[in-house]
């Protein structure tokens, strides 16, 4: 899809959120192939001369993969004391594989209330720029091990683009493990098509039957349509991919790469 192609090549500034989904097996395992798989992509895009800003779940199952005793506890304790191990064991991945490539890395954690403030939302955005200005990429979660209902932002589709507005980028992408938007769920559908390109996402969100979300996320395909609404808004737009394949962004890179493209309403 060129378009995929031209909106990656002419963007600077690219924030990426990488769903649980992608960053597990089958099984729920941690799937450490596919970690190293995206930031080599990541590598890529930097030697290309972009900014890129990583949004990244996955905390919960690496904490499982770390301690699997708890995993079948439900209660919420124990879900966020998973996720503070995981959280640890998924920096631990990235400064593996981004140091292979002589890349630092820095560890955001955030609340719904961190956006909200206005002091805090001004040391976010000044260490953003200071961090990417020294060549450090920045990987933000919500704060898991804190968030009780009122101060959760509920997913890292919203969180990625709060980001991408606070940060003023030129592109969001979202890697999930569906190839896109469909006209209705493939899953039950043999017939259903991709939706290569989206002028309004407001208005798809009333237009398509929209699936459940997947087993180890905390967001579906709204989630996802309602991000893309929300950046699309301030003149930034969103990709989704299928970042279950390997190489994908490099893939849309070269023009061969699929998924579907919502276009920003404002120029920027």
């Amino acid at each position: 899809m060129e378009q995929l192609k031209e909106h990656i090549l002419d963007s600077r500034k690219i924030v990426i959120k990488i769903g649980s989904n992608v960053l597990s097996d089958s099984d729920g395992a941690v799937n450490r192939q596919a970690i190293k798989n995206i930031v080599d992509q990541v590598e890529t895009l930097l030697d290309m001369g972009k900014q890129v800003i990583l949004v990244s779940s996955g905390a919960g199952i690496c904490g499982v993969g770390a301690i699997n005793k708890w995993s079948r506890r439900g209660d919420m304790n124990y879900k966020q004391a998973l996720c503070a191990i995981g959280q640890v064991e998924l920096l631990m991945a990235y400064k593996e594989y981004f140091g292979a490539h002589g890349v630092h890395v820095a560890q955001m954690l955030l609340t719904r209330d961190d956006f909200k403030d206005h002091h805090r939302t001004l040391n976010i955005r000044n260490t953003m720029f200071t961090l990417i200005d020294e060549g450090v990429v920045p990987i933000i979660n919500e704060n898991d091990t804190v968030c009780v209902e009122e101060i959760k932002i509920g997913d890292n589709d919203t969180l990625a683009a709060l980001t991408a507005i606070l940060w003023n980028a030129d592109l969001m992408i979202i890697l999930s493990d569906i190839d896109g938007v469909f006209d209705k769920d493939p899953k039950a559908s043999d017939d259903a098509q991709l939706i290569e390109t989206v002028e309004n996402a407001e208005e798809l969100a009333s237009s398509i039957t929209i699936g459940k979300k997947s087993a180890f996320g905390t967001g579906g395909i709204e989630t996802k349509i309602d991000s893309a609404a929300r950046v699309n808004k301030f003149g930034i737009p969103m990709i989704l991919l299928n970042g279950s394949k390997a190489d994908i962004i490099r893939d849309c890179i070269g023009g061969s790469g699929r998924g579907t493209l919502f276009l920003g309403t404002i120029g920027k």
